[in-house]
C-alpha cells in the first residue's frame, strides 16, 4: 500500500502538518524529503532502510552520494532534496550569529562554530573575521582537508582579513575524532598566523577546535 492511501495521521507529511516536525521520527523526516517510493517499498520504507543502512541520521546525511545511491529507488533528484535539506538546517543554525554581532562571548562563538563544523568527516580550518568593536564581519571556511589535517596557508588568511579590512580574528577548525584537544602542529600553526597577522596589526584573539562533544579554546587554556 503506498503512503497516499494510508490514514492521514500515519502519512509523515500529514503528521507534521497536524502536530508538528518535532513529533516526526528520523525515519519519516528522511520520507518526506525523499518524496516517493519504489513498486515494492514506500518512501518511510526506504528511509528506514537507509537509516538501517548507515546507523543513524548524522551518518546517511554525510554519506556520499554512491554510498546513498546503491539503495532501490533513490537517484541523483531525492539525493539533492537530502542535501539541500542538511544545508538549509545548516544556514539556519548559521543564522544564530547574524553578522555585526559582537562576538564577545565564548560560549556563543563556540555554539556557532558547532554547528558550522561538527558535521564534517573531514579537517576544515575556518576564520571569523572582527572588525574594531569584535563584530563579526564575516565567516569564511578557508581550507579543507583529510580527516586527520588540513593545509594552512597563512599568507592566505592574511589576504583574506586584509580584504575584509578585519582588525582581530579568530581562528577556527574541527577535530572529526572527536578530541578537541591541539596538536603541536596546531600550536605552531596558530603561532606563525599570529605572528603573520601582526604585521599588518591584526590581532588573533582566539583559536577554537570544535570536538565532539567538547571543544578546545586557546584563550581560555591561556596559550594564545
Amino acid at each position: 500500500m503506498t503512503i497516499s492511501k494510508w490514514p492521514s495521521a500515519d502519512r509523515p507529511r500529514e503528521k507534521l502538518l497536524a502536530k508538528g516536525a518535532k513529533t516526526l521520527t528520523d525515519a519519516e523526516l528522511v520520507a518526506i524529503f525523499i518524496n516517493t517510493g519504489t513498486r515494492e517499498q514506500t518512501a518511510l520504507d526506504i528511509a528506514k532502510t537507509l537509516l538501517t543502512t548507515f546507523g543513524c541520521l548524522k551518518k546517511l546525511l554525510n554519506a556520499a552520494p554512491h554510498e546513498i545511491r546503491q539503495t532501490r529507488g533513490l537517484g541523483w533528484a531525492k539525493y539533492a532534496n537530502l542535501q539541500a535539506a542538511v544545508e538549509l538546517g545548516r544556514r539556519y543554525s548559521n543564522d544564530s550569529v547574524p553578522l555585526r554581532s559582537k562576538l564577545n562571548n565564548s560560549k556563543a562563538t563556540q555554539q556557532f562554530l558547532v554547528n558550522c563544523l561538527r558535521h564534517y568527516p573531514n579537517e576544515v580550518f575556518a576564520c571569523l573575521f572582527l572588525d574594531n568593536h569584535y563584530r563579526l564581519i564575516q565567516f569564511e571556511e578557508l581550507f579543507h582537508g583529510t580527516i586527520n589535517e588540513a593545509t594552512i596557508y597563512p599568507r592566505e588568511i592574511v589576504r583574506r582579513a586584509l580584504i575584509h579590512n578585519a582588525a582581530h580574528l579568530i581562528l577556527a577548525h574541527n577535530h572529526p575524532s572527536g578530541s578537541p584537544d591541539p596538536s603541536e602542529a596546531d600550536k605552531n600553526i596558530t603561532h606563525h598566523i599570529k605572528q603573520a597577522l601582526a604585521l599588518v596589526d591584526i590581532n588573533v584573539i582566539d583559536h577554537i577546535i570544535i570536538g565532539n562533544p567538547e571543544n578546545f579554546s586557546f584563550a581560555e587554556a591561556g596559550i594564545i
